[in-house]
């Protein structure tokens, strides 16, 4: 067993950073992470290889997935496949979501980016 703590709580992101993704949690067949973005911001993300749940726990926004929107806010859980262009847009409260990629983030493309938002 693990605890992970700190899963899901809002961080602010580093200057020059339009997002903020803490990797928590990482073995082979999944990932768990935190991604936040600030009230007014710019969700900068791209495809991911793997397959992604957000579960929302502080904020709203709007997701937009594969020619889909919806509303989000605390409690809104979401599935995003792999390779879908997906972000979240009118970000009006702090965003801050529990991220899982199964399996593991990168796991499928082979490379792990330096700087990369979940």
């Amino acid at each position: 067993m693990r605890i992970i703590t700190g899963a899901g709580a809002f961080t602010g992101p580093e200057a020059g950073f339009a997002a903020d993704w803490i990797e928590h949690l990482r073995v082979a067949d999944l990932s768990v992470g935190s991604y936040s973005i600030p009230a007014g911001g710019t969700d900068e993300q791209e495809p991911h290889s793997e397959d992604e749940i957000y579960i929302v726990t502080a904020g709203r926004a709007t997701l937009e997935s594969g020619g889909d929107r919806a509303d989000v806010g605390p409690g809104s859980v979401l599935y995003v496949p792999a390779g879908e262009q997906h972000r979240f847009t009118s970000i009006t409260e702090d965003l801050a979501t529990i991220v899982v990629f199964a399996p593991a983030e990168y796991t499928n493309s082979g490379t792990v980016p330096s700087a990369e938002a979940g």
